[in-house]
């Protein structure tokens, strides 16, 4: 017994082993036992540090204290990091879509490209709105329109819906201020001004193969009708609506903002006073709260709204974060085991041994994950948890760091079906029948996924 848990404990396979068979308790207890991820995650962070041989202390602390311990610390090392950021971004999201911002937003598009290239504009629409708002709201908000462009048109509903839900997965899966790419930064210990300009440089063209050119081609071959029921949402012009420059520039300011303070580091000297203003008004806590104010005052209170109305609207908007944070939380504690048990180090020796560079282990097991299990941010925090061992004191660059980060977002987005609850929202909003959606969104996101990190491949050779 003595020398299976010396193995267990210390040898490189014992561990490999270890780490296998938790992540195999993960997946069984949310795919076939239903149990809420976050919960899951404890479950198995403390079976891994336990059967590792941690000891009670260090895993939960003591009676008189736990602040030092990996459970209370796994939590606070990555919520401390993301949670404001996400929070602020959910509130601008909110502002942006109650004030009608997206319609707008599309109308005008629409009307500069003109019907023939409606699918276009509806990705642009998906594209841009899509920072600022999550996956699930881009759609609610922006399908009334996806039905106008598509009866006027006389085509396929595929060639106006699957741009838009391109864009809007290419931003939430590659751009903060979304839970996922944040959530990535955070474990890896990345800027987000380089993320940033990473997940741009790897999503756009990504976006243009799957949002694109994908659904010209499909949405050809396969014609699906705009559905007759269809949510009751308004599809004329609020007249009430803000002006376009308003929307561009709230949702312009947090990105300048960061992306500032990124390129300011890099440009200026360090005791510079102009870099310490970048440093500060970059930071993205700090510049997504500008943002918010700058809407609070632009899409709110100089519109009619009252301070109630906009508390009850942030009120509402933060109420679904509670269950994001609660998994990205779990993750921590999870990567913080899977680091104190040696775990990433025996990673680390045995990809170093078969020569995988660590990118391409980020995408397959972040892939791996998410067939399995179906949602991206599970993915997200588990492989980011697995990896970020491998990553630190290793000396890689920012830019190296916030590819990585890419790689895994590309992952935790491959071949969406059945156990992901956004490919349901879709069939469901758009009168796509379960055959076709594998057809056209599973499809589509697997180019989505591939095109990301093959871009994320190509730039790391270049870096």
């Amino acid at each position: 017994m003595d020398a299976f848990l010396n193995w267990l404990h210390h040898d490189t396979a014992g561990l490999l082993t270890l780490c296998a068979a938790g992540i195999a308790v993960l997946l069984l207890m949310i795919i076939r036992l239903r149990i809420e991820p976050f919960i899951a995650l404890i479950i198995t962070g403390l079976l891994i540090a336990l059967a590792a041989g941690l000891p009670v202390s260090e895993i939960v602390g003591s009676a008189q204290s736990s602040s030092d311990s990996l459970l209370e610390g796994g939590f606070a090392s990555i919520l401390g990091h993301i949670t404001a950021i996400v929070g602020l971004g959910t509130i601008l999201g909110a502002l942006l879509e109650s004030s009608g911002g997206a319609q707008l937003l599309t109308r005008k598009l629409l009307a500069a490209f003109g019907e023939n290239r409606a699918p276009l504009a509806m990705g642009l629409s998906g594209l841009v709105f899509g920072v600022p708002v999550f996956f699930d709201i881009g759609i609610f908000v922006l399908a009334p329109l996806v039905y106008v462009a598509a009866r006027q048109g006389g085509r396929s509903i595929l060639l106006y819906c699957l741009p838009l839900v391109a864009g809007l997965s290419m931003t939430h899966a590659f751009l903060p201020p979304h839970p996922g790419p944040v959530v990535a930064a955070g474990l890896l210990g990345v800027d987000l001004g380089w993320l940033i300009l990473m997940g741009a440089a790897c999503g756009i063209p990504a976006f243009v193969v799957s949002g694109l050119l994908f659904p010209a081609w499909i949405g050809k071959r396969i014609h699906l009708p705009v559905p007759d029921e269809i949510p009751a949402t308004s599809d004329e012009p609020d007249e009430d609506a803000p002006r376009l420059a308003t929307v561009a520039l709230v949702i312009a300011v947090p990105l300048v903002l960061i992306l500032g303070a990124t390129f300011g580091s890099i440009l200026l000297p360090k005791e510079s006073g102009l870099l310490q203003v970048l440093t500060f008004i970059g930071n993205p806590t700090v510049a997504l709260t500008v943002a918010v104010l700058l809407a609070y005052w632009l899409l709110g209170l100089r519109r009619g709204k009252r301070g109630r109305e906009l508390s009850a609207l942030t009120a509402n908007a933060l109420r679904p974060l509670g269950m994001i944070l609660l998994v990205v939380g779990a993750g921590g504690f999870f990567g913080k085991v899977l680091s104190a048990t040696g775990v990433g180090d025996a990673l680390a020796t045995s990809l170093q041994a078969g020569g995988l560079p660590i990118l391409v282990s980020a995408y397959v097991i972040s892939s791996g994950l998410r067939i399995a299990q179906g949602s991206a941010t599970v993915a997200i925090v588990t492989t980011g948890g697995i990896i970020a061992p491998l990553v630190a004191g290793a000396g890689y660059s920012q830019p190296e760091l916030a590819l990585i980060a890419v790689a895994i977002a590309s992952g935790s987005i491959i071949a969406s079906h059945v156990n992901d609850g956004g490919f349901w929202i879709i069939s469901r909003y758009f009168g796509i029948p379960v055959k076709e959606m594998l057809k056209t969104w599973t499809v589509l996101e697997t180019i989505l996924s591939l095109t990301g990190f093959g871009m994320a491949a190509l730039l790391t050779a270049l870096v």
